[in-house]
This record gives C-alpha cells, structure tokens and sequence, in this order.
C-alpha cells in the first residue's frame, strides 16, 4: 500500500488536464543556460533572415520594434519536467516576419541562432499560421537577460530549448539539420504530449 508521501498528491483535475505527461506545475520561472548570460548592447542588436549563408532580410533593433506586434498567452513546457502556465508574451511573429521581409519561406526547415551561438531546428510549420513570435516582451516588461532578452525565439507548443533565448536570427536550411541539444541526443521534434525528450521518444 502506497502513502502520500511516497506517491505525492494528484494536482486537482483542471491543472492535470494542462500538464503534459511527466510534468509538474510550478509557479517560478526557472533559469536553465549552457553559460553565461549574454549582454546585449541594443545598438549593436540585430536579426536576419538568411537562406543558408545568403542573408535575406535584416533588421535593427529599432526597425524590429516598429514591426507589426502580436500577443500570445498560453501555457510552456521545458524538458526537465517543470510546466508554467498563463504566461504572456508580446513579440513580432514569425508570418508577420515575413511579411515584412517580403518573402516566403524558401524550405521547410530552419535553424533559430542565438547570440551565444546556440541553435535549435524548427520546422517552419511549426512557425507560421500564428504559431511562433520573436518575443521582446514577457509578462508586460522586456524580456530580462536571463530569461532571453532582448529578444528570444517562442514555440509554445514544443519543449522550451525550442524557444531559443537571445536569438539573432532564424537560417532556412535545405533539410532538418541538428541544433545544439538535437545533437546531443534531445528529440529532433520535441512535443511534450508525446514526451518527445530525447532521440528515441
């Protein structure tokens, strides 16, 4: 027979049914980073898109706060477990991106790159139709360093290292290429339903 303390206490119904498999609710914002928090001189800022090495559209970071702006409020889901919910996030979508660099996306796959050098694949579908936004703004205030700021990448509906922080740029790329974590064994997808933590989930 199994106790409380052994087996913990079921959140109540409502909460559970917004808890992918083997998540847990938490009320904090945890800080997880390969290294040191980038410090990033908005005048120096920008974002690109490139097709591979060919750069497509660029902008400063005076010209990306005159984009087209969105909002999105919703629940986000990291690898390691932790769920928080209704949060909210203001930021340029990815279709409004687009739209603004007068293209579309030229293949179905792209690596988001952050000034720190890390990079995490996406596919575009997973992007467009309102479904992605570089986001400048959480929870009504600028994105704090540690939490991506200035700008962070926001693909609310896969495991959060999809969320690449202080993104720079988004590189379409021929084919599903890899990014840091993808290389290191995470899923190439990542959807927290399927529990799609790692290569073989």
């Amino acid at each position: 027979m199994a106790t409380r303390g052994f087996t913990g206490r079921r959140p109540p119904r409502p909460v559970e049914e917004r808890l992918p498999p083997g998540q847990y609710l938490t009320e904090d914002f945890p800080v997880l980073q390969l290294g040191p928090t980038p410090r990033i001189d908005l005048a120096r800022w920008s974002f690109t898109l490139s097709h591979g090495a060919k750069p497509l559209k660029r902008w400063t970071w005076a010209e990306f706060e005159g984009l087209p702006r969105t909002r999105w409020q919703g629940d986000i889901h990291c690898v390691t477990k932790w769920s928080k919910f209704d949060t909210a996030w203001e930021g340029v979508s990815i279709d409004d991106l687009l739209a603004a660099a007068g293209i579309a996306a030229p293949t179905a796959f792209l690596l988001a790159e952050g000034y720190d050098d890390y990079t995490t694949n996406v596919p575009v579908a997973d992007l467009v139709g309102g479904r992605g936004m570089v986001a400048t703004a959480y929870a009504g205030a600028p994105i704090p360093p540690d939490h991506g700021g200035p700008a962070r990448l926001l693909v609310p509906h896969l495991y959060f290292w999809k969320s690449a922080k202080w993104v720079k740029g988004l590189r379409f790329t021929a084919k599903d290429e890899a990014g840091f974590w993808e290389l290191r064994g995470y899923h190439m997808y990542g959807d927290p339903w399927r529990e799609q933590r790692f290569t073989d989930d």
